[in-house]
């Protein structure tokens, strides 16, 4: 097996368990996945190809347990939200990535400028898709977004040690991000 084929199951393997790691949030939360410290964690350990993958994987299962296990209402309404929680996921993936890829920073400072970006990313397409539909931004006062900040941050710590320590034994690390797409 060539050294390719090994980093892409390597990455498709990482993908799949941090898609786990964050569908155990989304029940554990109802409803809140990690979206921004999914994209932060694959700024810095993965291809953007599969940080972006991995942010369509999470959506798919957060949605998945939304509809079926946590009970959405199964109307356009609710179904345009979880569109849009999509395209902020891939949103917020991209512009982690776009962040740490300009970085020469130590891994620390890269990951926390990923994780603000794609923070911010994530929020601001929620955000215009609030306003579009003309709804309030109640979930857009500081105390939301910080208390919404603070919870991913502590999410990205807990998935940051789970990948550290499955790597220590032994499970292949991610393709590393500046690997050519």
């Amino acid at each position: 097996m060539t050294n390719s084929v090994t980093s892409q199951r390597a990455s498709t393997l990482w993908i799949m368990v941090l898609t786990l790691a964050s569908t155990a949030t989304t029940l554990a939360f109802a409803c809140a996945t990690p979206f921004p410290a999914l994209a932060a964690l694959t700024a810095v350990h993965m291809r953007q190809r599969d940080g972006v993958a991995l942010a369509i994987a999470a959506w798919v299962a957060s949605q998945a347990v939304g509809f079926g296990f946590l009970g959405y209402p199964h109307d356009l309404g609710t179904m345009l939200v979880g569109a849009a929680i999509g395209v902020a996921a891939v949103a917020g993936a991209i512009a982690a990535h776009a962040t740490a890829a300009r970085m020469t920073a130590p891994l620390a400072a890269r990951l926390a400028a990923a994780y603000l970006a794609g923070f911010a990313a994530f929020k601001l397409v929620i955000l215009a898709f609030t306003l579009a539909k003309g709804d309030p931004c109640t979930a857009f006062t500081a105390e939301v977004l910080g208390r919404q900040l603070l919870r991913n941050a502590a999410i990205m710590a807990g998935l940051l040690a789970l990948y550290r320590a499955l790597v220590a034994i032994g499970v292949p690390a991610a393709r590393p991000p500046m690997a050519a797409a």
